[in-house]
């Protein structure tokens, strides 16, 4: 499910332990993903180049969902659909959910 910016911001501040991230970490973080292609958030949380806490990566993950750039399926596996391409062939496997 897709959420918006303002609700994401929301979450940060009543969670204490998640930061905001710095706009390089985000970059690390689809880079990653770009990278896998399709992979599990704890994958993606022990193939980082550098750590980040587990709540910032999650709302890192919040907010490239809501900008189109990863969708996750079912089983938790968050795929890179920023390529076009890659979107449509995504689009015809029946379990993801993409909303766009």
């Amino acid at each position: 499910m897709k959420k918006s910016l303002e609700i994401i911001g929301k979450e940060i501040r009543r969670n204490k332990n998640a930061h905001y991230p710095r706009l390089d970490t985000m970059i690390m973080v689809e880079e990653t993903i770009k990278k896998e292609g399709v992979i599990t958030k704890t994958k993606l949380y022990r193939e980082l180049p550098k750590k980040v806490m587990f709540p910032t990566l999650e709302i890192i993950i919040q907010y490239l969902e809501s900008k189109g750039i990863i969708v996750r399926d079912k089983i938790g596996q968050i795929v890179y659909t920023y390529n076009p391409k890659t979107l449509e062939k995504y689009r015809k496997l029946k379990h993801l959910e993409i909303k766009i």
